[in-house]
């Protein structure tokens, strides 16, 4: 049963900051007029400064995994993503530069610039708060735009801070930072913080995933000055690692508890919880885990094949035989992952409320109205029958795992020059602990298929970057990966917009009002995802790293468009 301070989370923060019941809504960057607020007659008190920090709370990440990844190489939606494929044109408006999109920016700076005249004992604790979402915010706008215009005071409406000069990369990223570090030196320790709301492990965690982006960033794409932002991000997994109040969730059983990790109703005592968004039937509810089970999105080819085996080898090394032409026959053997990520023959699964009508899994479900390449995603999809219900979920989702801390952590060491056998023991051996996968050593040998980053990477870096793909995998971090990698080539292999395998023998399995037989496949019996696309795969161009700005922000502004737009 929930814990009853789950009850107040709801009451007191969630439903002051959001209304998400149905599909993902975190339409959290509307204004708050300020008007609506007596300046002189607010912020006077901790419970002015804490409604009005509540505001912010419905933009923590949480992790809605169906929707994560499809605007990557691991998953292939229905439709063709416009960008990816190249499609995707300057607007003449709106594309994330909007007065509104600037809002939550505006109202952070609206509190920082008022809050100091409470007379609260906690006012730094809440400017804690709110310095942690404006580096949130700002992180997201760098990511999409590059350099943005960077104001940290109020102004009278949000429109100055989209009009102002846009400052470099660099410069934000720097006052990003600094809002982390004032984030964890002032937000309480996790022990004592209020249900729900941040603390200072959350900021380390934060603190951690950005500070690695930035330092990776500035690496792969030679803007310099990143050792300081790997060693920060270093800093920051290893404080996690060693407070001791993480470890990697597991019952000693490695076919289930990676899957049944994301299926938990109540992840508040969970080890590999730093910080999670509870959901309460009657209270606050979901329907990610009805539409995971009605998504017809997949993984793709590509994905499917960076799986090691459980001998620890990939498929170029493994001595175990591969054979990809049943889905039996691709699934043996592998990482453990595999079967609990995506659907493999004998899963079972509830189809509605009703216990009794449960379906087994003997063939792929794709076709029409199914899974797009025949790779079900099934992760956070549970089979418990209440969970079906629309709109009805009450599993908790994750908003920061210590998984990713600890792949956090052995990257920024490799990356640091400093990475031994010891820190993958204690990071990403972890993982595969759970899943009774071999360790992960410093002389590991190279995938002679390794998928082409357009540079060349190291056989360690490569397995570190794969260890962070499987079990990341749906959880919204490869784009940035992508990006922050410089890493675009990876886009035009031609497996990420494949799916399975469908030789006619097995086309023939399936019954004739599938339509399975009509299904396109490529000379190599691979299902091909998107016929309007050539065969060889999408092409990136390096202008996919940054979005366009707008047209009438050109026009108006006279900035500079981003390069290649």
């Amino acid at each position: 049963m929930k814990n009853l301070y789950k009850h107040i989370v709801f009451a007191g923060i969630l439903l002051a900051s959001l209304s998400q019941t149905a599909c993902k809504n975190d339409d959290f960057l509307d204004k708050y007029p300020p008007d609506s607020f007596n300046e002189k007659g607010y912020f006077n008190t901790d419970n002015d400064l804490k409604i009005f920090a509540n505001r912010f709370y419905g933009s923590l990440p949480v992790q809605i995994l169906i929707y994560n990844d499809g605007d990557s190489d691991n998953m292939v939606p229905r439709n063709v993503n416009t960008f990816l494929a190249g499609n995707y044109t300057v607007p003449a408006s709106g594309g994330g530069w909007s007065t509104g999109d600037w809002n939550g920016i505006y109202n952070c700076n609206f509190f920082l610039d008022n809050y100091s005249r409470s007379t609260g004992l906690h006012k730094e604790q809440f400017a804690a708060e709110v310095r942690f979402f404006r580096a949130l915010y700002y992180w997201d706008k760098v990511k999409t735009f590059g350099d943005v215009p960077l104001v940290l005071t109020k102004v009278n409406d949000a429109s100055p801070i989209i009009y102002g000069p846009r400052v470099a990369h660099k410069q934000v990223m720097e006052k990003v930072l600094e809002d982390l570090d004032f984030a964890v030196q002032h937000l309480p320790a996790k022990a004592s913080a209020e249900a729900g709301r941040l603390h200072k492990d959350a900021a380390l965690a934060l603190k951690s995933r950005i500070a690695l982006w930035e330092g990776t960033f500035r690496k792969y794409h030679g803007l310099g000055d990143e050792t300081s932002w790997l060693q920060a991000a270093a800093d920051a997994s290893q404080a996690l690692i060693n407070s001791g109040r993480y470890r990697v969730y597991s019952t000693g059983n490695p076919t289930k508890d990676y899957r049944n990790l994301f299926i938990q109703k109540d992840l508040s005592t969970n080890s590999e919880a730093i910080m999670a968004r509870t959901y309460i039937q009657g209270i606050g509810t979901h329907g990610y885990t009805r539409t995971a089970g009605e998504n017809s999105t997949g993984c793709s080819k590509d994905f499917m094949e960076n799986y090691l085996f459980t001998d620890g080898k990939p498929i170029s090394g493994t001595s175990f035989t591969y054979d990809d032409s049943t889905p039996a026959g691709e699934a043996a053997n592998r990482d453990p992952r595999y079967a609990q990520t995506v659907a493999t023959p004998g899963f079972v699964w509830t189809e509605n409320p009703d216990p009794t009508r449960q379906q087994v899994v003997t063939l792929p479900a794709v076709g029409s109205g199914q899974t797009s390449s025949g790779y079900w995603f099934i992760k956070g999809r549970s089979s418990d029958p209440e969970q079906w219900i629309a709109q009805q979920s009450d599993l908790d989702l994750f908003i920061f795992r210590y998984a990713e801390i600890l792949l956090n952590y052995a990257e920024a060491k490799y990356e640091l020059g400093t990475l031994s056998q010891g820190d993958l023991d204690i990071s990403i051996n972890k993982l595969r602990d759970r899943v009774g996968m071999p360790h992960l050593t410093t002389t590991v040998s190279a995938d002679a298929n390794a998928d082409n980053y357009g540079y060349t990477v190291t056989p360690l870096l490569y397995e570190i970057r794969r260890e962070r793909r499987i079990e990341l995998i749906g959880e919204g971090f490869r784009f940035d990966d992508i990006v922050r990698w410089k890493a675009g080539k990876l886009i035009e292999n031609p497996k990420t917009i494949r799916g399975m395998k469908l030789t006619p023998a097995l086309k023939a399995l399936y019954p004739a009002r599938s339509g399975v037989a009509n299904l396109p496949v490529d000379s190599d019996n691979y299902l091909i995802m998107y016929p309007s696309l050539p065969l060889t795969g999408r092409v990136w161009n390096d202008k996919q790293y940054l979005y366009p700005l707008p047209t009438d922000q050109l026009q108006l502004v006279k900035y500079r468009q981003n390069p290649g737009w």
